[in-house]
């Protein structure tokens, strides 16, 4: 909507001058002295008549001024007649036998609203706002909450030239903006109005919009200069982007794509509705360019012929340009964007004028009539609809109720009627009908002339709130022809006062709706932010600005909002979301070249899950084991428990930095279990050996003591999670280390053997191992104690690995052809023979070469929790390099290696994690981060993330239909036993990974069941199974 009045006209069709814009008051809030969180939506405070923070009332003298009385429970409240404007309305007033009042008071008290009421309705606004964001609920909306597309506000580095089309009630005004990129603080203007012809408002859509673009063209032919400065040009060609304020209600879909749907003020042209009319305008000034450029006589149109020929003395004839409608906006979004200058971003507005609007930045993912789903974009509120549905029944007047039904749509932007210049001093000239009629005021004097419609008018109403005195009421309304006593003046100025007091308490009441809802998105204890203020009521009202901070301030006091007042927003504010628009153009070109690498195709999915299939055919073969870097290895183990198993187990699992030391017992009734969680540090970790083991032993001891388990000789299946060459159930020769473990004297060594010698170092007889197993082996073994169907299992977590099982007339490593065994794959190596080359990126490369094994897991490095933080690190820097972060300052914090944990990619990549709170992750690591940097910290995250979900199922792809294909089924049905703190904490990992996998293997029905109590549990049940057939042999 356009919440303004048209734009004064311009006969002559002079130019305004070129105008800097020098600095803008800002007008500041003092401190709130209490921190509260706002009321409910539905349930009022208990506050007294006139409370204000406790026992003070807030009283405003005919002055104008601000009073703060003690309250004085014996008051008589009828002296509040002579209480300026009546903001803050009285209950008890309001109740009192209507007998005791006189007509005058009973006036100002229908006039006068409760703050419990304004609360109210606060939070009844706050619901409709919700509805109007509600994909479901949206139609049923009064507040439409509309999404414009403008997911920033300017940053100050905007700059260039941009053309502006404001399409005004009876003109179409044109503005050339220069932005400097100095912090907007002195853009230059240049404009010209044009009237419109006589019947184009009526007339067929083509020529309306024929008609604009001819405006354009005269427009530049006088204004664009030879030594115009342009930031993108094709040559000698000059690019303009403009901006389109087209005043009128659209179905917006993008920034430059809105279709009309209902035309209003007086225009009915013809094929436009329903119609795109950025691509009508488009059109339009594309057809006008080539007329142009053909040099047709005809091309200036019968309209501008009287401008033929009349060249600036600054134009340059002929210089070719081409103009492209980037925007379309409203003149509230307009106004919010004039006012984030110096850093200082503005993210609300309100104008207040012949209509009511407000706007503001919104959480993108609750806009859910929008695609856009990151960061913020700014709502169009649509607040002039609201009470259309009878919310705002009890405080309509008779006064409001007769403007209502003598307007051109009786019923409809109720809200809008209260408080829009437009109606203002119609209510308050039918309030002075009735109070006539009352014999309250003029009497014995003619005063017919207050039922001519328009009589009074705004400017009428605006000099007599902010007179001091009577004079100038009295002459204003001898001027219209009555002939007041100085009782007369004195009441005429308390009606209007409280009618405009009225009008400045409702839009604080809408402001505070607003801002306690960005307030409680964003998951703030405390909002401080900057409001543009435009229009006829902000402007010609001295008391709006006191009236709208004190009242919003009372309806939530956990909002600090600091005015900002805005400068020509229809004009200038185009001119900045168009620059913005750019701007973020740009930026998204640059973002998405950087990512470009990371972001693969179902083509590239499905190579990978070739190449997968490939090498694990490779490492089952015997003759190409060796070559195959997926190992492909034996466990050994053939059966999943089959429920007889009974009695104490030990069991450890060592993984990464912890390690855990279970004992399970197993009953017919079921298994419980007791475990302790054990550190290894660096040193050892990166130490000899035989620390490592000692250190180990150390830890089984510490917990069977702590178990009472010294005098038991328990069977022992231990968890190894690193690449081993099995050779038998209870010896593995390890390959070698990962997950940053480089221990010395244990490469090529019998782990079960390691873990022995330790033992008799240590001289402790309490544990008998009997089986080793990797922790995906151990995975699979426990979640196949609670379904028979598990034959695989997958880790994701500080590093990746799955099994399978597979027929062993395939496993050509190991003799024999019946039955299955499970295949650790170890496919954490998958790519080390450069089979994935092609998809290791620039950031990818920097990683591997500062670990500890460079070339090496280089599947696991694109995949596991250990390395996606300081991949997205090394994405971050590169962003920063070039100016796409943190506009380009300097981040020392971020060249720290491994200070972006890969745990802030699952924090920060929350579904409705408002981006406020990725700004405190962000300050945590010293990195002064805008919103809309953290919104590309999130984007950025969720690539990294994605891409390793999607590795992941490509290679489980390989797998499910290399089972399937083995057991010559048309659908196979299995489930895959899942662990690993990425795919269980990360928000998004495990659903791209079943999507994905879905998507690539159709023919498979895949469950994955998440392993509570992870590989310890399997691991003893190997041991379990183990003991079983022993004890079977013996």
């Amino acid at each position: 909507m356009d919440s303004r009045s048209s734009r004064p006209g311009s006969q002559d069709g002079r130019f305004g001058a070129p105008v800097r814009a020098g600095q803008r008051r800002s007008l500041g809030a003092q401190e709130q002295a209490s921190r509260l969180r706002g009321p409910s939506s539905t349930t009022a405070p208990m506050l007294g008549p006139m409370t204000v923070m406790g026992q003070t009332c807030l009283l405003h003298d005919r002055r104008g001024s601000v009073k703060l009385m003690h309250k004085d429970e014996s008051m008589d409240p009828s002296w509040s007649m002579d209480v300026d404007s009546r903001f803050l309305g009285n209950t008890q007033n309001q109740h009192r036998d209507s007998s005791t009042a006189t007509p005058i008071q009973r006036a100002l008290r229908s006039l006068g609203i409760p703050l419990e009421r304004l609360h109210i309705m606060k939070g009844h606004m706050m619901q409709d706002m919700c509805k109007g964001l509600s994909r479901q609920t949206h139609a049923q909306a009064k507040v439409r909450m509309l999404p414009t597309y403008i997911c920033s506000t300017p940053n100050g580095t905007e700059k260039g030239n941009f053309l502006v089309v404001e399409l005004c009630q009876n003109q179409v005004r044109t503005l050339l903006v220069t932005l400097y990129g100095d912090g907007n603080m002195s853009p230059q203007m240049m404009y010209k109005i044009f009237d419109m012809p006589e019947g184009i408002m009526q007339g067929e859509g083509e020529a309306l919009f024929d008609f604009i673009a001819q405006c354009v063209s005269q427009f530049l032919a006088e204004t664009i200069s030879s030594d115009t400065n342009s930031s993108d040009t094709n040559g000698s060609e000059l690019y303009l982007p403009l901006g389109f304020v087209f005043p009128f209600s659209c179905r917006q879909t993008q920034l430059d794509k809105a279709e009309l749907l209902f035309w209003s003020k007086g225009f009915s042209c013809s094929g436009v509705v329903g119609k795109d009319v950025v691509q009508l305008l488009q059109a339009a000034i594309d057809k006008q360019i080539n007329q142009n450029k053909q040099g047709e006589e005809e091309a200036g149109g019968a309209w501008l012929s009287s401008w033929r020929g009349r060249k600036s003395s600054q134009s340059t004839p002929g210089q070719p340009y081409r103009v492209e409608v980037v925007a379309l906006i409203n003149d509230t979004v307009g106004t919010m964007m004039t006012c984030s200058i110096e850093g200082r971003a503005c993210e609300v507005a309100i104008v207040a004028d012949k209509g009511s609007n407000c706007c503001f930045m919104a959480e993108a993912y609750l806009v859910e009539t929008a695609k856009e789903t990151s960061g913020r974009m700014c709502v169009n509120t649509e607040w002039g609809w609201f009470g259309d549905d009878g919310t705002l029944n009890d405080i309509f007047t008779p006064y409001d109720e007769s403007v209502d039904q003598e307007s051109s749509n009786p019923g409809e932007k109720r809200f809008e009627k209260l408080v829009g210049t437009l109606y203002i001093a119609e209510i308050v000239r039918h309030a002075l009908i009735a109070l006539t009629a009352e014999k309250s005021i003029f009497t014995g004097t003619n005063a017919a002339v207050l039922k001519e419609k328009g009589v009074l008018t705004m400017q009428n109403v605006q000099e007599i709130v902010n007179e001091d005195g009577i004079t100038e009421v009295k002459r204003i309304l001898e001027v219209l022809g009555l002939q007041p006593s100085e009782r007369d003046c004195g009441r005429v100025q308390q009606i209007c006062r409280a009618i405009m007091g009225r009008a400045a308490s409702l839009h604080a009441t809408g402001l505070s709706a607003i801002l306690s809802y960005m307030c409680q998105t964003r998951e703030l204890e405390r909002l401080t932010v900057n409001v543009g203020v435009e229009g006829e009521l902000f402007t010609g009202y001295a008391r709006f600005e006191e009236i709208l901070l004190s009242v919003s301030r009372l309806l939530s006091p956990e909002c600090m909002a600091t005015l900002v007042p805005s400068r020509d927003g229809s004009g200038r504010g185009a001119a900045m979301v168009t620059a913005v628009a750019l701007r973020l153009a740009a930026q998204r070109r640059a973002v998405d070249e950087v990512l470009a690498p990371l972001r693969l195709s179902r083509d590239d999915l499905e190579k990978v899950q070739a190449l997968m299939r490939q090498e694990m055919d490779r490492g089952l073969c015997k003759e190409t084991n060796a070559t195959a870097s997926v190992r492909m290895l034996p466990t050994y183990v053939s059966h999943t428990p089959d429920g007889t198993e009974q009695g104490d187990f030990l069991a450890l699992d060592l993984g990464g930095t912890n390690f855990r030391v279970l004992v399970v017992r197993i009953r017919e009734e079921g298994i419980s279990m007791a475990s302790e969680i054990y550190v290894i540090p660096a040193a050892i970790m990166q130490g000899t050996g035989e620390e490592l083991f000692d250190h180990i032993l150390d830890c089984i001891i510490d917990f069977q003591m702590k178990q009472k388990l010294m005098t038991h000789m328990l069977p022992l299946g231990f968890t190894f999670s690193f690449p081993c060459k099995q050779v038998g159930l209870d010896k593995a020769l390890l390959l070698t280390w990962t997950k940053g473990f480089s221990a010395s004297g244990c490469v090529g060594e019998d782990i079960v053997q390691l873990l022995r010698d330790a033992a008799k170092r240590k001289r402790h007889l309490g544990m008998q191992v009997v089986a080793l197993v990797n922790d995906t082996v151990g995975t699979m073994m426990a979640c196949g104690y609670d379904d028979p169907r598990c034959e695989i299992g997958l880790i994701v977590g500080t590093g990746t690995n799955a099994c399978y099982m597979e027929e062993m007339r395939n496993v050509g490593t190991v003799e024999g052809d019946e039955g299955r065994m499970c295949i650790n794959m170890e496919w954490g190596a998958f790519g080390d023979n450069g089979c994935l080359d092609h998809l290791f990126t620039h950031f990818d490369k920097v990683v591997d070469e500062s670990t500890i094994n460079p070339g090496k897991q280089r599947f696991e490095k694109l995949i596991s929790g250990m390395y996606l933080g300081e991949i997205v690190r090394q994405i971050l820097m590169v962003m920063v390099e070039k100016e796409l972060l943190f506009q380009g300052k300097p981040c020392p914090k971020l060249q720290t290696k491994d200070i972006f944990k890969t745990k802030f990619l699952s924090t920060i990549e929350l579904n409705g994690l408002a981006l406020g709170q990725i700004r405190t992750i962000l300050n945590e690591l010293e990195l002064d981060a805008t919103f809309e940097d953290s919104a590309l910290m999130r984007e950025v995250c969720q690539t990294v993330s994605l891409r390793a979900a999607q590795l992941c199922a490509a290679g489980l792809a390989a797998v499910v239909e290399k089972m399937r294909e083995n057991r010559g089924l048309d659908q196979l049905s299995v489930t895959v036993g899942v662990d690993g703190t990425l795919y269980k904490l990360h928000p998004c990992f495990s659903s791209n990974l079943q999507k994905t996998l879905k998507d690539l293997a159709p023919k498979c029905d895949v469950t994955f069941l998440l392993s509570e109590d992870g590989s310890g549990k399997g691991a003893a049940l190997v041991a379990a199974v183990a003991s079983r057939a022993a004890n079977a042999m013996e």
